[in-house]
């Protein structure tokens, strides 16, 4: 794939959306108003026309529109100045509602492809949370907060945020989500799991990993810190992820009302910093020393945000 923002999905098999049926041929093209034209087809079973899906499936905005709208949320614009913004460079305007829905939508989208790789990181995986205080409710008038955690955990060589997950509590069921996930993506690499004082932390890091009867002890050593009140810092890689989480999320006015979309929110954000945004340390992004492999695939791809929504839909094919 020499340049994703213009390649087209290689679909396996074409099938009738009504019928399911394989029994298909081209029939001309659709002009749309918006995203150019559209490759038709026909299903010679039943005779219904479809087009197929390429990730922007009824979208009434382009594809280039849509991903620079997601890319300027997560570089610090709010929905509003983007919607601004739009109305600056496109003919055709959208509601700064309508940049919130496509920022939820691509971000769940993205991460169900991003969740699966499989990642070649160092030793210690440092896991940790920040506190949150959400809105329960969006309407204007409407008081009360809820405190939130996002749990997350960050390899220290590759600075590749490995899994991440903002939920209610920090309980150990919200910790197993995410250390879960962790040795999912990393296979046997973690030796070292790097944590604070909080209890729940040790009992989930040995349940996952597990205890090596011939050796006498855990598959992973839990390297426990527990911070007092003088020291500023707990680890300083994941203590920096967490500055960038804090100086992106302070500017949103608080969570408005649903989990879910607090949590879409949060995988949009991973995605950006594992996969968008360059990382002063190591000059790069995280994945491409986390994943050559994807690398290489979107070298020459401008556009990362179009280029993962792409290789989404072809993985899901």
């Amino acid at each position: 794939m020499n340049n994703t923002n213009n390649k087209k999905i290689k679909y396996k098999n074409i099938t009738c959306f009504n019928c399911s049926s394989a029994n298909t041929i081209k029939w001309g093209k659709r002009k749309t108003e918006n995203r150019g034209e559209i490759q038709r087809y026909k299903c010679k079973s039943c005779n219904s026309y479809f087009t197929l899906d390429n990730g922007f499936f009824r979208m009434r905005n382009t594809l280039q529109k849509i991903t620079q709208s997601i890319d300027l949320f997560y570089r610090g614009v709010s929905t509003r100045k983007v919607q601004e913004h739009l109305a600056i460079f496109h003919p055709h305007n959208a509601s700064h509602m309508s940049v919130y829905n496509w920022v939820v939508k691509y971000a769940k989208v993205i991460s169900k492809f991003t969740n699966k790789l499989k990642i070649n990181v160092g030793t210690e995986a440092q896991i940790d949370e920040i506190e949150f205080h959400r809105r329960q409710h969006h309407e204007k008038g409407m008081k009360g907060t809820e405190k939130n955690f996002f749990i997350d955990s960050i390899d220290p060589e590759t600075k590749f945020l490995i899994s991440s997950e903002y939920s209610k509590t920090r309980g150990s069921q919200n910790i197993k989500t995410v250390v879960k996930r962790i040795k999912e993506k990393t296979d046997n690499q973690i030796q070292m799991a790097t944590t604070d004082g909080w209890n729940a932390y040790g009992k989930v890091i040995k349940k996952i990993w597990g205890y090596n009867n011939k050796l006498g002890r855990y598959n992973v050593f839990h390297n426990r810190v527990i911070v007092s009140e003088k020291d500023e810092t707990f680890n300083y890689p994941i203590e920096r992820l967490h500055n960038n989480v804090r100086a992106r999320t302070k500017v949103m006015r608080g969570f408005h009302g649903s989990i879910n979309s607090a949590n879409a929110i949060m995988k949009g954000y991973e995605i950006y910093y594992n996969f968008i945004t360059k990382h002063q340390q190591i000059k790069c992004c995280p994945y491409e020393l986390a994943i050559p492999e994807l690398a290489e695939t979107l070298k020459n791809t401008k556009n990362r945000w179009l280029g993962l929504i792409y290789l989404t839909k072809e993985a899901s094919l």
